[in-house]
């Protein structure tokens, strides 16, 4: 490596909390690894190691020190975001640079993620490391971490929440028959942003009868009915972390079969969130909430799992699924969302967002969702 190359600027501070915390867990994985550094190319894991928010980086994480590898347009936000760690200003390819600074450091076993390292930057990466290096792809380090949640990332998925309830709110007040699913996407997240959402996590689900049938249908023109349902899955992203809900809106008149699946998801929502305590499999919460529907004749409507793990990204682990292996622990932050769907007709889905505690759970989410509450107009 050439100063003409990249520009290194070191520094000696202590990364702060949380992240002192998390570089620490990951350092005990690396030696357990017998591993040198880990080469962490997620930006989400990324930002979870250090806080950096630029769209262009990678951290290389080694037994003492935490180098951040960005370019010239982020130099600044590296300042800003992680003072404390080691600035490497990059004057060429990500690859090159993180083969150069690995040479730097004498590196001879680099972890790198295979769930979001490119074949091309894998080519360019082995093309620059040293032949004394050996690369190992071991997916999900970070992931693993990310599964629980501690206090503050609890607080800052509680804000998330927050912010999506409030702007739902506004939607239940203004909306009324004629309004397109657009715009009733549009308004959601204009009301998110507007209460500091940096944006939505996800593209705003709107379907109206027959397109909530559609677990992942997306906002088109058909107008909200005199009679009829309103189906809106949202979630804010604020500071960095995501809400995730979903509502159904009943307008009008509506169809005694509409309010019977109503009434049976909402009571499989609620039989799952009362089973959800430390120790439980994951497949069992999910088998909680189909008994109730199988029960109520609409088990073969429900066509996903139960739920996801909820953090900085809307899918992180666990999985609320019947195929799941995993265990709920203290710190897991999932979905709870049951839903049936009828081809032709219409679906209804309730979700809400739970965390595990010591003892049991607790709904971080707030939103009524009792049937006198979601009947509106």
């Amino acid at each position: 490596m050439t100063a003409a190359r990249s520009k290194v600027t070191a520094r000696k501070m202590m990364a702060p909390e949380p992240y002192g915390d998390r570089l620490a867990a990951l350092r005990v994985s690396l030696r357990e690894g017998d591993v040198d550094a880990a080469l962490i190319s997620s930006p989400h894991d990324q930002f979870y190691l250090t806080g950096f928010t630029g769209e262009d980086g990678a951290v290389l994480v080694t037994g003492r020190a935490v180098w951040l590898l960005t370019d010239g347009r982020f130099a600044e936000q590296a300042e800003r975001d992680a003072p404390w760690a080691k600035a490497f200003i990059r004057k060429t390819g990500l690859a090159q640079a993180a083969g150069d600074l690995a040479g730097k450091l004498h590196v001879a076993k680099l972890l790198v993620q295979p769930e979001t390292v490119t074949l091309e930057m894998a080519a360019a990466l082995k093309k620059a490391l040293s032949k004394a290096t050996t690369v190992v792809q071991t997916g999900g380090v970070i992931g693993k971490m990310r599964v629980t949640k501690d206090a503050t990332e609890i607080e800052k998925i509680t804000a998330a929440i927050r912010v999506g309830e409030e702007a739902f709110e506004v939607l239940r007040r203004k909306v009324k028959p004629g309004m397109t699913e657009a715009e009733v996407a549009a308004l959601v997240e204009y009301e998110m942003r507007k209460r500091g959402a940096s944006g939505p996590c996800f593209p705003t689900i709107a379907a109206v009868d027959a397109n909530a049938a559609l677990p992942h249908y997306s906002p088109a023109e058909k107008v909200v009915p005199e009679n009829g349902l309103l189906l809106v899955d949202w979630g804010a992203r604020l500071g960095g972390y995501c809400g995730d809900l979903t509502r159904v809106l009943l307008i009008g008149k509506i169809r005694p079969r509409i309010r019977q699946m109503y009434q049976a998801v909402l009571d499989a929502q609620l039989t799952a969130i009362a089973a959800i305590r430390p120790n439980i499999p994951c497949r069992e919460v999910d088998q909680a909430a189909r008994r109730v529907l199988d029960k109520a004749g609409l088990g073969k409507y429900f066509v996903h799992s139960l739920g996801h793990g909820l953090g900085l990204e809307v899918h992180e682990g666990p999985r609320l699924s019947r195929l799941s292996q995993e265990i709920l622990v203290p710190g897991m932050v999932v979905t709870v969302e049951p839903g049936v769907y009828l081809p032709g007709i219409g679906g209804i889905r309730i979700e809400d967002d739970v965390v595990v505690t010591e003892t049991g759970c607790k709904v971080l989410s707030r939103l009524d969702k009792q049937l006198a509450w979601a009947m509106v107009g």
